[in-house]
């Protein structure tokens, strides 16, 4: 057998999750610049992420955010969304986007406030429920921006009196991903502004709370991989969400910034045995397609995570055990780097083409006409964008 051969096989079982919020318009504080022929409704949004799926094969399910993509038949949803040859993912919750939030959601000092950010986050295990989905992810901007605005040990405590009322409403099957930013908006403390805090909440949960890892909420200079392989090692990695950053979270496509520390993520997930079907873990794209068409945005962003786990899987593990073993820094080091300093296009082209798909997914979908004809049709109505 091959090296393609066997990489491909491999290759062949990865999913990647496309997220709801990057087929509609985005942009900055300072700027959202709207596209000809963005979604205008929910339908719409799984009818363009089905284009992803079918131009590159592997990003077979779309994350709803809610209530972004709030509907009255989330069972219908997900029939529509099987119709279009995809399936419901991950259920992200938003409890930040409200003036009662301002002072934080589950963290507030406010006991109706803090309420009424549970009702929403047991809300989102209701349409888990309905749409079939296995993930519900929570993302929390609570924190504050002065010293002595709130009681620090007390916001940690409420945060775990959520987190615990959410986890008891889980099924057998479901799982809660706790994400963590290190800051934005708050600017003194965040609640959860790291992996080690979300880390040290989930493993007092138990075994259905585990991790999820955004790439671009770290400082500058986050050895992420290191991260990646301790979560994997603790059994608490539940999820990624992809994106590229220059100095913040800044939601560009994948492997945009630094796409060696992508490869070297993909490592620690094959090595630490995340890449295998039984791990679970969660690969999703968490973008904001701000100057860039979007469908075209999440089809790069799918080929880079495919790119660099093919040269992840290229790693002569054996090899570089042995230079391990044997203390050859540089002998190690250069195993390393011609996995991924090869060229893997060519592994990925006959992968596609073996699954019945064009070589170049990108190149097939500007000639497939799709964008052309959802610009004619999509005329009139209210276009989906960041918060809508």
């Amino acid at each position: 057998m091959g090296v393609s051969t066997g990489i491909n096989q491999r290759l062949r079982t990865q999913r990647i999750e496309t997220p709801s919020w990057a087929y509609g318009n985005s942009g900055t504080r300072f700027k959202v610049f709207a596209q000809p022929g963005v979604p205008r409704t929910v339908e719409e949004k799984i009818d363009d992420a089905a284009q992803v799926h079918a131009f590159t094969g592997v990003a077979p399910s779309i994350a709803l955010h809610i209530p972004w993509d709030k509907v009255d038949d989330y069972s219908g949803l997900a029939k529509y969304a099987e119709s279009a040859g995809l399936r419901i993912g991950t259920i992200n919750s938003n409890v930040f986007q409200d003036d009662d939030y301002k002072l934080g959601s589950v963290t507030n000092p406010d006991p109706r406030i803090r309420a009424k950010a549970l009702d929403h986050l047991l809300e989102c295990v209701d349409i888990m429920d309905a749409t079939g989905s296995r993930d519900l992810k929570l993302w929390f901007s609570d924190g504050t921006n002065y010293p002595g605005q709130d009681d620090i040990r007390a916001r940690q405590d409420r945060l775990a009196e959520a987190l615990a009322a959410v986890y008891r409403r889980l099924g057998p099957h479901q799982r809660m991903l706790l994400e963590y930013k290190l800051f934005e908006p708050a600017f003194y403390t965040t609640d959860v502004p790291d992996w080690g805090t979300a880390y040290a909440h989930c493993v007092e949960l138990g075994e259905q709370a585990q991790v999820c890892v955004d790439t671009g909420h770290h400082a500058p200079g986050t050895n992420i991989e290191f991260i990646v392989a301790f979560l994997l090692r603790a059994g608490k990695l539940g999820a990624f969400d992809f994106n590229s950053r220059f100095y913040a979270d800044d939601d560009l496509m994948v492997g945009a910034a630094d796409p060696f520390q992508l490869f070297r993520i993909m490592y620690e997930v094959v090595r630490g045995g995340g890449y295998e079907a039984d791990a679970g873990i969660a690969f999703m794209l968490d973008q904001c397609h701000n100057i860039e068409p979007k469908i075209p945005g999440q089809i790069r962003s799918v080929c880079n995570v495919q790119e660099a786990t093919a040269k992840a899987l290229l790693v002569d593990s054996e090899a570089l055990a042995a230079a391990q073993r044997a203390g050859d820094v540089i002998a190690a080091n250069d195993v390393f780097m011609d996995a991924y300093k090869t060229d893997v296009r060519p592994i990925l082209a006959e992968l596609r083409t073996e699954m019945g798909l064009e070589e170049d997914p990108l190149a097939a979908y500007q000639r497939s006409g799709y964008a052309e004809r959802i610009v004619a049709e999509r005329v009139g109505g209210h276009q989906a964008g960041w918060g809508a």
